[in-house]
């Protein structure tokens, strides 16, 4: 003993182990495996070295190595739209933060969960001009649901499992953590918090709508005589596509959906009449502008949609459902606004109606229009028609049982919108708000990272396709089958049709570059590629492509001078069109 009264260990008693505390980019990666993140996508670079150190030590994470930050951004954006958890992307500071300015702008655009953890100089630094400083949470203050800027690293668990929370809750969208490498680097006690209920967890629940705003809108809904049921795509985010096709039975309601909600309703039901907006259906923009009730369900009336707002629908009274009060409101004037979880306002609304209005003859009137005014363009050959092309694969993936479709933006976009039949949420992957060229091929490979049972097939063009093209090395190197075909039109097709109809024909720098081998390219690296001109061809490297379990190139030749029709004339309302052959 010793004269404390305190037994001294014996001399020949081993040494405990010394438990070391984890480090901060340790905890980073816990608080992640806890909220039930699975999958990750980046770029290593000096500021976020710490965090990959981590997950070189070990992680049950698994981590997709980007070729730009700007790709991996929107691999995180396509996982998190086909899947429903945030996507996570990592970058270093500086360059690399920058580089995910665009799907940052994206995910707000389109209400996509994602969150940026974003290396940064260390704490001693800041203010100085360091290499590779950037205020990275200033420059995207403007885009993010939130943004953490973390000096402690007692702090640090807390702000990324708010942050990881906050992406998915109420609208989703993008947030953002900065973490100087000091902060990453510090040893930090850690304990996981009680967990109680399954490792994924739900996003809290967002509050109801009022009683008095649904009673309303079911007497309105009773009274319309030409109702519209208008969806946008805050009806997948919201995960209530079938409290949405309950509700459209219930009421007898004709479905046009934009086309980030292309899927939420299924487009082979009898009341869905496709996507209405300035290169939508004739039918359903006529549809719209001839309603007395437009009810907008998680819908903003933006101008792809309305044409001249002033002119829309003038004679409607609008029903405005969306979890945002922000949206209500804001470009068409809502006399029925109701505000809340978009789910139970459906289903609350559904079962306050009386009676469904009386639709029939309305709903013939709609497709006589439908049939009057379809969609068409000249099938003639010898030159492969872009349409075709997607109409084939519509066609021949049918019997998929899990199809998703991503796209690039340009003319291909709009005629994947016209031609595939989409009948499933999540499964119509593309840049809506921000019409960002390049997101086809990334959000592919996100896609499949969620959904790895899927047939996942990038339909692009070829401007936008070599905007990113360089992902298609992580899709090789991370085994991703993603099928790629891109509508090749030498050139940037839209902007040749806008200068074409609306400056006088002078094609100013919209040209593809000379001698560029698309397959070839892809090749390069590592894919398989195939340049396809005629339609049996395509056939078969389709079957080849889908069989490989490869990732797939097809460079399709098609008609350079094919516009897409219908398209709504500047400065009117969407309803009036230019349709094929009329000219303009």
């Amino acid at each position: 003993m010793s004269i404390t009264g305190i037994s001294e260990r014996p001399a020949d008693a081993p040494t405990p182990p010394r438990v070391e505390q984890p480090r901060g980019a340790d905890v980073v990666l816990r608080v992640l495996e806890e909220e039930g993140a699975e999958v990750c996508f980046g770029i290593p670079g000096g500021a976020i070295l710490p965090l990959y150190d981590a997950i070189a030590r070990g992680t049950s994470i698994r981590h997709f190595l980007a070729q730009h930050e700007q790709g991996a951004g929107h691999m995180a954006e396509g996982y998190a739209r086909a899947d429903g958890r945030p996507g996570v992307v990592l970058a270093t500071s500086g360059p690399g933060a920058t580089n995910l300015v665009t799907p940052i702008a994206n995910a707000a655009m389109d209400s996509t969960p994602l969150l940026c953890l974003t290396g940064q100089v260390r704490t001693d630094l800041i203010g100085t001009d360091a290499f590779q400083e950037c205020d990275i949470v200033a420059i995207t203050a403007p885009l993010v649901k939130g943004s953490w800027f973390v000096a402690e690293v007692e702090e640090l668990a807390d702000a990324v499992r708010q942050a990881y929370r906050l992406a998915a809750e109420g609208r989703p969208g993008p947030v953002l953590v900065d973490i100087p490498r000091d902060v990453q680097e510090a040893r930090v006690a850690y304990a996981p918090p009680p967990r109680p209920g399954p490792h994924r967890r739900r996003a809290a629940t967002p509050p109801a709508a009022s009683e008095a705003a649904i009673t309303a809108t079911a007497r309105a809904i009773e009274a319309a005589r030409r109702p519209v049921l208008y969806a946008g795509g805050g009806v997948t985010a919201a995960g209530a596509t079938e409290e949405l096709r309950a509700f459209a039975e219930a009421a007898r309601l004709p479905v046009v959906s934009t086309l980030m909600a292309k899927g939420a309703f299924p487009e082979s039901h009898p009341l869905a009449f496709g996507s209405p907006g300035i290169h939508g259906g004739r039918w359903a923009n006529l549809a719209l502008q001839g309603a007395d009730l437009i009810v907008a369900v998680g819908a903003r009336f933006d101008d792809r949609v309305t044409g001249h707002a002033d002119a829309f629908a003038p004679a409607a009274r609008i029903v405005h459902f969306d979890l945002d009060p922000r949206e209500v409101g804001k470009i068409k004037p809502a006399e029925f606004p109701v505000v809340g979880e978009l789910g139970d306002a459906l289903g609350r609304t559904r079962r306050a109606l009386r009676r469904p209005p009386v639709t029939e003859a309305w709903l013939a009137e709609i497709r006589d229009w439908r049939r009057r005014h379809p969609l068409s363009y000249d099938e003639s050959p010898p030159t492969l028609k872009p349409q075709t092309v997607i109409r084939r694969l519509d066609e021949w993936l049918a019997d998929r049982p899990d199809v998703v479709w991503t796209t690039g933006v340009g003319q291909h976009q709009m005629w994947a919108m016209q031609h595939l039949s989409c009948e499933r949420p999540r499964s119509f992957l593309t840049s809506g708000g921000h019409g960002t060229m390049g997101f086809g091929v990334p959000a592919a490979i996100g896609a499949r990272a969620a959904r790895p049972d899927a047939a996942v097939v990038c339909i692009d063009g070829d401007a936008s396709f070599l905007m990113t093209c360089q992902e298609l090395a992580t899709a090789v190197a991370e085994e991703m089958p993603v099928l790629v075909v891109v509508l090749n039109n030498s050139g940037m097709g839209m902007v040749v049709q806008q200068q074409d109809m609306f400056f006088a024909g002078r094609r100013s720098q919209s040209h593809a570059p000379p001698g560029t081998d698309l397959a070839l390219v892809a090749r390069g690296f590592g894919a398989q590629a195939f340049t396809i001109k005629d339609e049996e061809w395509l056939r078969v490297t389709v079957a080849e492509a889908l069989r490989s379990g490869r990732p797939t190139v097809l460079d399709v030749w098609v008609d350079p001078d094919e516009r897409v029709y219908p398209v709504a004339k500047p400065g009117a309302a969407a309803a009036e069109m230019f349709e094929h052959g009329e000219g303009g």
